[in-house]
């Protein structure tokens, strides 16, 4: 590891650019986080270690299940790994599961992106299954990283997003646990203290 900084959440997103192969237009490109914060979008990175291999499809599968979810949301959602977009392109063609693929795929070569958010593991190469959240002012506001072995599930990551819109435009607000749109929230002072129970029963 180099002597970059690693983010952590709370922390100001410092932009970076890769590029792409955008599966819905067939096409090769690029993507800027600069670019999506003056468009005002949320921006969800997905890593992933390789095209080719096993757990990954399931998860950009379940990825793609929601992605329209996550579009509405306001979310510019991007899987990314170290392979080359050509990979992307030939593994998203070949793989029945991609077929509803149709977010970005970015490719990270050098490790460069990987690395400044703390999934890049020397030793292989690859990146570990880390998932990303940047506010629509590049700040991270939702960290989450698993091994290679474990895949993760994007409905719980559609609610994370839900819950972080939500919160932008109630930020004295605070989200329990398992909160979903229309449930309870809680507006933390002294008065709940100890009272958290009789706050969710709206006692």
């Amino acid at each position: 590891m180099s002597d970059q900084t690693i983010l952590t959440v709370g922390m100001d997103v410092p932009d970076f650019e890769m590029e792409t192969y955008d599966p819905a237009e067939r096409a090769f490109g690029k993507v800027a986080l600069a670019d999506l914060k003056k468009k005002g979008l949320w921006t969800v990175l997905v890593f992933y270690p390789a095209d080719f291999t096993f757990v990954c499809p399931t998860e950009l599968a379940d990825l793609a299940d929601k992605h329209a979810a996550l579009k509405k949301l306001g979310a510019e959602v991007i899987a990314v790994s170290t392979d080359t977009k050509f990979s992307h392109l030939a593994w998203r063609d070949s793989e029945k599961l991609m077929a509803n693929v149709k977010y970005l795929m970015a490719a990270d070569p050098t490790g460069k992106v990987s690395k400044m958010f703390g999934v890049y593991d020397c030793g292989s190469g690859l990146a570990l299954r880390g998932t990303f959240i940047i506010s629509p002012a590049g700040k991270l506001v939702s960290s989450e990283v698993n091994f290679y072995n474990v895949g993760r599930n994007a409905s719980e990551l559609a609610r994370k997003v839900e819950a972080n819109v939500y919160l932008q435009k109630h930020p004295a607000e605070a989200c329990p646990a398992n909160w979903k749109t229309g449930a309870k929230t809680l507006t933390p002072s002294e008065k709940m203290v100890g009272k958290v129970y009789e706050a969710l029963q709206g006692k």
